[in-house]
């Protein structure tokens, strides 16, 4: 099993894809080795330490010379000519995670990343999550005077209705035993947004503006969608966790316990591999460290980061 270590953020980046900017600002990053693989293992149980050496290109960016697993937490901050979009909010502080204890209550400077990077939290125009995991919504809210308020107050917050009505399917059964399950976050990072009338449910193929929008690439969850951003004839895809880890460009078949449907998420992520190799488009990585980014080429019969 693994033993995740909580990291220090990482330090800022930024992409220019025609007249759009895209900056990372990182939370945090966690390091994980794993003895041996195991089916109840919350992230790929294939992805032994010497399963991810052998992926030499992997190193090291997305995983440590001992083959421990890298997995970065960041938002991506969207400039366009007309908006400033902030493409999932990582994980947030003072929040109870006690499944999760390298989560649980933090206090990390991720505010003041945000501000360093030159952005304020009343300018953000749109908040998009690419789906309604604990580990994609936590920065909707922070804790002020003892109650959750939006952390984005001039912002819509662009839910998929498709996301949003399986989250909610979910509370209504669940019990907040597993962390990764929305009775967890619903109250601290999601219903306080809809208590303010920020929120907007939109179509998974919901167009933000002239360079962006969404993909739908269901699988990870039954809504989960993926960001693309097209302008002056270059590209980018803000993946989501429909390639949670580099290693799945090596072995698209690798699926997470936490995938909805894993046959579902292995054919959308081969089919996104397949449309996009050697196209030039810019793949930038929702948990991916380092560099975060790349373009895909084909290797073989699978697929490597360059």
């Amino acid at each position: 099993m693994r033993n995740w270590t909580l990291k220090q953020a990482e330090p800022l980046r930024r992409w220019k894809v025609g007249c759009v900017a895209i900056t990372k600002v990182s939370e945090c990053v966690l390091e994980s080795g794993l003895d041996a693989p195991s089916e109840d293992e919350g992230f790929l149980g294939q992805a032994s330490c010497d399963a991810l050496l052998a992926i030499d290109w992997l190193r090291p960016d997305f995983v440590t010379e001992k083959g421990e697993v890298r997995l970065a937490f960041h938002a991506l901050v969207v400039e366009t000519p007309t908006r400033r979009i902030v493409v999932d909010t990582c994980v947030g502080n003072d929040k109870r995670r006690s499944q999760q204890p390298f989560w649980d209550q933090l206090g990390l400077p991720f505010l003041e990343s945000f501000a360093a990077a030159g952005f304020t939290r009343e300018g953000i125009d749109n908040v998009v999550c690419t789906h309604l995991h604990v580990d994609h919504v936590g920065w909707n809210t922070m804790k002020l005077d003892g109650r959750w308020v939006p952390t984005f107050p001039n912002a819509r917050y662009l839910l998929g209705r498709t996301e949003y009505a399986h989250c909610l399917g979910m509370t209504s059964t669940g019990s907040d035993g597993d962390s990764l399950h929305p009775v967890v976050f619903v109250e601290d990072s999601i219903r306080p947004v809809f208590d303010a009338g920020l929120v907007d449910l939109v179509q998974s193929d919901h167009r933000i503006c002239d360079e962006v929008r969404l993909i739908p690439t269901h699988g990870h969850t039954p809504g989960h969608v993926s960001v693309l951003i097209e302008s002056e004839g270059r590209r980018a895809i803000i993946t989501g966790d429909t390639i949670h880890h580099p290693c799945q460009l090596r072995h698209p078949d690798w699926a997470l316990r936490a995938d909805t449907d894993q046959g579902v998420a292995i054919a959308t992520r081969e089919r996104l591999l397949d449309n996009n190799a050697g196209n030039r488009t810019l793949f930038i990585g929702t948990h991916w460290a380092g560099r975060s980014s790349g373009y895909i080429e084909r290797a073989g019969q699978t697929y490597r980061l360059v």
